[in-house]
């Protein structure tokens, strides 16, 4: 999931060039003042954060201690060398570090702090990779386009997914290309790269944000365009901190999906990895290279520090857990994740002890979506939270496609998921973001998601980003805290406590997807925003009634019935 929207960025780009690059005046409040909002409490900060400071309060008046936690990061990486995480990262207890042996015998050797699951044994990693609807489309051409399927019915369930699955991969590919605007785009991006070129000699640098270009004076035309769009960008996004690299890449990113309705993709991740892919047994591929480049972690990273970065060590910010240890498992390039990566990293964690498995990615397309049920099943039956990013596309969850999803093909869902949307403040633009995915039925609950100050990589950096992915690690961390002062409560006993637990919002919302004001009931099922000191007021009042009555049971949230989603079964998905 990219840290800044997607949506109509193309549309927007084409207009700054061709409209003589009108900017939009003026940037919002200074970011500086947002630093650590997101852990706030309404009452005494004035913001709609998750009350960390008075949970902690509670937590040491009632004089608990807590037990470590394992956090599992599926994601694109994480600097292991930053001063805010090197002493809350998973270290594999049964491995010597460097001897090039597999001291456990589970398959990965040398898995110190977790493993790259797109990686190769000769050392390469996967960064860049396409996007799963134009590999859908041309992996399964052959087999369905030149079928004329008049009644699905007479298709097995797996037949059907597939072809529901192509036929919407078709239409994505095929049906949306203005041959006008691919030309513009590819105008613009010879433009934009003309310009940066011109802009890296200037600063002598080779990656560079908006806070940089405002400092830039220059009569060079080719780096004044660039400087203008970019400055746009950060200004319509609210940040700053949005770089060159970052947009270049969405740039290219976008392109090779215009382009993608004749051209196949290439294979960026089997160029690299070089296992069977549609064999799910052939497991033991990858590295242990769970860093490889300042731009490759920084997703990684920034959503690590949320969780779990060093509290009260008077360095950078505080994580919401404090007494927690990050696993981290590489399976997220920039494009599209693989199903067979997601579903092994699930298996890798919950064999290695795992408590909360943190997913901040999406897609819309899910070919093996079987193997990653059967992994989120396994994860559920050995008492695993999964929390998941909604995503950032401003769409509605109960009606369009976003992999990985809690219903399974069966039309079973496990008890052990939470999706999370990204709420904000006032002072951000809004309670609900604009960017964020909703559902009445699809999404849980909300956290803040917006203009999260955190760790970066790179030599002990912080700095802004916002998006779901954001907002889940929050509800990792409220989850972890959980669990490490309330041992003995179950994945499901922590999932409900984080439901029933979250503030209602009782003043309307404004609907990132057609701008209507609403309740937060109609964007999540429980109309809410966690909140930490709710919600280990709650576990610590569940936990006294079973220490009391070791079979209480923890009562259940009556939500609505959710409907079967979309392409999920017979009938018809960063995030």
């Amino acid at each position: 999931m990219k840290n800044f929207q997607k949506k109509n960025m193309i549309r927007f780009l084409c207009i700054i060039v061709f409209a003589f690059l009108i900017l939009i005046p003026g940037f919002a409040q200074n970011d500086e003042a947002f630093r650590g909002w997101h852990l706030s409490d309404k009452k005494k900060d004035g913001y709609y954060g998750i009350s960390l400071n008075p949970a902690y309060e509670f937590l040491r008046m009632k004089k608990l201690k807590s037990r470590p936690v394992i956090v599992a990061v599926i994601d694109s990486g994480v600097d292991t060398l930053h001063e805010d995480l090197k002493n809350v990262l998973w270290k594999n207890p049964k491995e010597i570090p460097g001897n090039g042996i597999d001291d456990d015998k589970n398959g990965y050797t040398d898995d110190i702090y977790g493993w790259n699951f797109i990686g190769g044994r000769d050392g390469k990693n996967v960064e860049k990779d396409s996007y799963e609807g134009a590999r859908v489309y041309h992996r399964l051409k052959e087999k369905w386009g030149k079928k004329n399927i008049t009644n699905p019915d007479g298709l097995t369930a797996d037949e059907a997914y597939e072809y529901n699955m192509w036929l919407r991969a078709k239409n994505e590919v095929t049906g949306n290309v203005n041959p006008l605007e691919v030309m513009q785009i590819r105008f613009l991006a010879r433009t934009m790269k003309s310009g940066d070129s011109v802009i890296r000699k200037l600063l002598k640098k080779d990656e560079y944000d908006c806070k940089d270009l405002e400092k830039l004076t220059t009569e060079n035309s080719q780096a004044l365009r660039m400087k203008e769009i970019m400055l746009s960008i950060c200004r319509e996004n609210e940040n700053e901190e949005i770089s060159n690299v970052m947009l270049l890449d969405q740039l290219d990113g976008d392109l090779s999906k215009m382009e993608a309705s004749e051209t196949p993709p290439r294979n960026y991740r089997q160029e690299v990895v070089q296992d069977n892919y549609y064999d799910l047994n052939d497991r033991y591929y990858g590295n242990n290279n769970v860093y490889v480049s300042k731009k490759s972690a920084l997703h990684g990273t920034h959503v690590t520090g949320i969780i779990a970065a060093q509290r009260n060590n008077n360095v950078g910010v505080n994580g919401i857990a404090d007494n927690v240890k990050i696993m981290t498992l590489r399976a997220v390039p920039d494009g599209d994740e693989h199903d067979k990566d997601v579903a092994l990293s699930i298996r890798y964690a919950v064999d290695n002890g795992a408590r909360i498995i943190n997913m901040s990615f999406g897609k819309s397309f899910s070919p093996e979506k079987k193997w990653v049920d059967d992994a989120v099943k396994y994860a559920d039956s050995k008492g695993v939270l999964l929390i998941h990013a909604a995503g950032n596309d401003a769409k509605n969850l109960d009606t369009t496609f976003n992999y990985p999803c809690p219903l399974m093909l069966d039309n079973t869902r496990p008890s052990n998921w939470l999706t999370v949307g990204a709420s904000g403040d006032p002072k951000t633009g809004g309670i609900v973001t604009r960017f964020s995915n909703y559902g009445k039925k699809e999404v849980d609950v909300f956290a803040p998601g917006i203009k999260i100050y955190s760790t970066a990589p790179g030599g002990n950096q912080y700095q802004f980003l916002q998006g779901t992915s954001m907002a889940a690690p929050v509800v990792s961390g409220v989850a972890a805290l959980l669990m490490s002062y309330f041992p003995d409560l179950t994945a499901g006993e922590v999932k409900t406590i984080i439901e029933k637990s979250a503030v209602k919002i009782k003043e309307k919302v404004v609907n990132p997807g057609n701008g209507d004001l609403v309740l937060l009931s109609d964007l999540c099922v429980t109309g809410a925003v966690v909140n930490a000191f709710e919600a280990v007021k709650m576990a610590y009042t569940l936990q006294s009634e079973k220490n009391k009555n070791p079979k209480t049971p923890v009562k259940k949230i009556q939500a609505t019935a959710r409907p079967q989603q979309k392409g999920t079964n017979t009938k018809n998905s960063k995030q």
